[in-house]
């Protein structure tokens, strides 16, 4: 709440919270005590999965946060990592990720979703018929929707290009993790919108964002010492399963190779783990924002040049932990925030 409270306060946006159980309390419950203690800012997952949670619960789990807030929600969704990781599950085969995703805005708009198309294999629950009720549902959808609700959005995080197709058919947004690379990011836009093309739909009806590890300061090493965790966290997407992917540097292919090699689940995010000690301060000039103010500027001015609307500070609660990372965050909130206004 305290978190929350100051963000709005110091101009932020918006608030996400990471979804994943064994590491984090609830984010839902504490997106509806930040809305209580805020009027403004958006309030949203970063990022929820499709495995965890079966889509009508994560509906009614948003569509509480939206009420409570007075229509500030927003749903962010991923395949899974760190909540998969820690029972024992790789990320979400695609198949399962495109269908939970349509499930998940057909319930938010209201609609029903068939019965046969929830996948509960029998042997964990049989189907109601088996209790031979004098009636029973015969689809699922979200009752106590009144209508008079806007829909949540729901933006995707995504970093391959077969995950950015599924998002560019079914997401309000695309939220790229491919770094601060404009040429990346401009090769992910190209899929997402022929993607659409091949689909049938409207090439620019979709909105696109990015997850950008952000760290200002004069002292370089400084900076990039505190972007170290977030920024391997993210930059590890783009080598999830190996293998690097989306147009790079041999270098930048290298280091991500490392990256994935190294990577210790057990330190997500820290930035004493032994994958963001690794990372080369190239690479985190590169795939990151970090060094002076205007430096900084000057590239997110390029890549919202691009067609972004939203930039997505990743990692950023890791900041508040020590002197040095307040003072970033408040350089952020003196000089960044406004000029990007």
């Amino acid at each position: 709440m305290k978190i929350a409270a100051d963000l709005e306060e110091q101009g932020w946006d918006g608030l996400c919270v990471v979804d994943s159980q064994n590491l984090s309390g609830d984010p839902f419950v504490a997106l509806a005590m930040a809305a209580t203690v805020t009027e403004r800012i958006g309030l949203g997952t970063g990022v929820s999965n499709s495995v965890t949670r079966i889509a009508a619960s994560m509906a009614s789990a948003i569509l509480s946060v939206d009420r409570v807030s007075d229509g500030r929600a927003l749903i962010g969704l991923g395949r899974g990592d760190s909540a998969l990781a820690h029972i024992g599950k790789a990320p979400a085969r695609m198949k399962q990720f495109e269908t939970y995703l349509r499930h998940l805005q057909t319930y938010l708009r209201g609609e029903a979703v068939p019965f046969d198309e929830i996948e509960l294999p029998d042997e964990v629950a049989p189907t109601v018929s088996h209790l031979g009720l004098a009636d029973e549902p015969e689809e699922s959808r979200i009752t106590w929707l009144d209508g008079r609700e806007k829909k949540v959005p729901v933006e995707v995080a995504v970093s391959g290009p077969l995950a950015i197709k599924v998002a560019a058919r079914h997401a309000d947004r695309i939220m790229f993790t491919l770094g601060a690379d404009v040429d990346r990011i401009a090769w992910g836009i190209d899929v997402a919108k022929q993607a659409r093309r091949d689909a049938g739909l409207d090439p620019d009806g979709i909105a696109f964002g990015a997850y950008i590890n952000c760290v200002p300061g004069n002292e370089m090493d400084l900076a990039r010492d505190l972007a170290r965790g977030g920024l391997a966290t993210f930059a590890r997407f783009s080598v999830m399963h190996g293998k690097p992917n989306g147009p790079m540097s041999p270098a930048a292919a290298q280091a991500l190779q490392s990256l994935h090699n190294t990577y210790d689940m057990n330190k997500h995010t820290q930035d004493d783990s032994r994958q963001a000690a690794g990372l080369p301060g190239a690479f985190i000039d590169h795939f990151g924002v970090v060094g002076p103010p205007d430096r900084c500027i000057e590239k997110l001015r390029s890549l919202a040049a691009l067609g972004l609307d939203k930039l997505f500070f990743g990692v950023m609660f890791r900041l508040v932990q020590t002197p040095e990372g307040r003072a970033a965050k408040a350089l952020m909130e003196r000089e960044i925030l406004p000029a990007l206004r």
